[in-house]
C-alpha cells in the first residue's frame, strides 16, 4: 500500500457545471487556440487546462505503473477562487467537494479528497471545511500559499485554522502566483525556483506569525519537499535571536518548535536531498508525493523514494504508507 498525497485533479462533474453555468459563478472555461483555459472573477488564469487533471483512465494507469495504490486527490491550485465574492466562492467550492466526493465514493480504494474551501471568507471556510471531512468523508484540504493578496498569518483567518485543527485533518500547502510582481517569466523559473519560494515565504509567516504555536493540533504538509524551508531554517532561528522585535512577537518559543510540526512531501527530484530533508524533519514527517499530472512531477515517487541512500526498509514503509495512515487515522470527524 502506498499513499501519494500530491495529485491535483478536477471532476469531470465540475468541468460539465462550468461549461453550463460557469457565467453565473464567474469561473469559466473558454478555449483558445484549441487550449481550454479558465477564467475566474474576469482574469484568464496563467496556464492551459492540463488534460491529466480529467482523465481518470489515465491516472489509473499512471498510478499503477508507478506503484502507487491511493492518490490524495486536490484541486488544481489555479481553481482556487479567492478572488470570488464570498457567496460565489462558496458556491464553487461546494461544486467541488460535492463532486470530488462523488468521484471518491465511486472508487474508494483508489482515492481520498482533500477539499477547497473560500479561504476569502473564514467563517464560510470553516464551515465547508467541517462539511467536507465530516459529512463528505474528506481528509483535509489545500490552501494556497496566499489568500488574494492577504498572507496566511492574517488574524481573520483564525477561524478556518482553528476549524483544522479541532478536526485534525491534512492541510496541504501549495504556491499559488509564485512571487507576483517578480520578473522571473524567462527559463520557466516562475515554476522551478518561483514555487519553492513562494511557499517559502508563506510557512516563514505561518512561523513567525505564530499560527503554528497557536494551533499546535494543525497538520500541515509542504509540497515540493518544503520549497527552501529545511535549508533556510537555521536562517529562521538567526533571525528570531538577531532581531526578535521583528521575528519574535508573535511567538513564545524558538521558530524551530513550529517548523517541526511541519509535514514535507517527497517531490525534491533527488534522492541525496530527500536524505537531507529526512534528517532535516525525520522520517516521521516525510510523505510521499507525486504533483501528478504536471510535468514537474515526479512520474516514479516511488522508485525515487526507494533511491533514498540510508534509509532501511521500515523508514521507506513509514514515507510510502505509514506516517499517512497514521494521521489519517487521527482525523477527528
Amino acid at each position: 500500500m502506498t499513499y501519494d498525497v500530491h495529485a491535483h485533479c478536477i471532476p469531470a462533474a465540475v468541468v460539465d457545471a462550468l461549461k453550463t453555468r460557469g457565467a453565473d459563478l464567474r469561473v469559466e472555461i473558454v478555449t483558445i487556440e484549441s487550449q481550454r483555459r479558465l477564467v475566474i472573477a474576469g482574469s484568464l488564469v496563467r496556464i492551459p487546462l492540463h488534460p491529466g487533471l480529467t482523465d481518470l483512465d489515465a491516472r489509473l494507469v499512471a498510478m499503477d505503473k508507478a506503484g502507487v495504490t491511493v492518490q490524495l486527490l486536490s484541486s488544481w491550485i489555479d481553481l482556487t477562487s479567492y478572488a470570488l465574492p464570498t457567496g460565489l466562492g462558496t458556491r464553487v467550492a461546494r461544486l467541488f467537494n460535492d463532486s470530488l466526493a462523488e468521484m471518491v465514493a465511486d472508487t474508494p480504494d483508489r482515492f481520498h479528497g482533500l477539499c477547497t474551501v473560500p479561504l476569502q471568507a473564514p467563517a464560510q471556510a470553516a464551515t465547508e471545511l467541517r462539511r467536507a471531512v465530516t459529512d463528505l468523508g474528506m481528509v483535509g484540504v489545500e490552501i494556497a500559499t496566499t489568500v488574494d493578496g492577504r498572507e496566511l498569518d492574517d488574524r481573520d483567518l483564525d477561524p478556518f485554522w482553528a476549524a483544522a485543527a479541532e478536526l485534525r485533518c491534512l492541510v496541504l500547502l501549495h504556491p499559488l502566483d509564485s512571487l507576483a510582481g517578480r520578473g522571473v517569466r524567462r527559463h520557466f523559473l516562475p515554476n522551478v525556483v518561483g514555487n519553492p519560494a513562494e511557499t517559502t515565504i508563506a510557512v516563514g509567516h505561518m512561523v513567525y506569525g505564530g499560527v503554528l504555536e497557536r494551533y499546535p493540533d494543525l497538520r500541515v504538509c509542504v509540497v515540493h519537499g518544503g520549497g527552501f524551508v529545511p535549508y533556510q531554517a537555521g536562517r529562521m532561528a538567526r533571525g528570531y535571536v538577531a532581531k526578535p522585535d521583528l521575528t519574535g512577537t508573535m511567538l513564545s518559543t524558538p521558530p524551530r518548535e513550529s517548523l517541526d510540526r511541519l509535514y514535507f512531501d517527497t517531490v525534491l527530484h533527488d534522492p541525496q536531498a530527500l536524505a537531507a530533508l529526512i534528517a532535516f524533519a525525520g522520517v516521521e514527517r516525510v510523505v510521499l508525493g507525486s504533483d501528478y499530472p504536471f510535468e514537474m512531477g515526479d512520474p516514479d515517487p516511488v522508485a525515487t523514494v526507494s533511491a533514498i541512500p540510508g534509509l532501511v526498509d521500515a523508514d521507506r514503509d513509514l514515507i510510502m504508507r505509514g506516517n499517512i495512515e497514521r494521521l489519517l487515522g487521527e482525523i477527528v470527524r
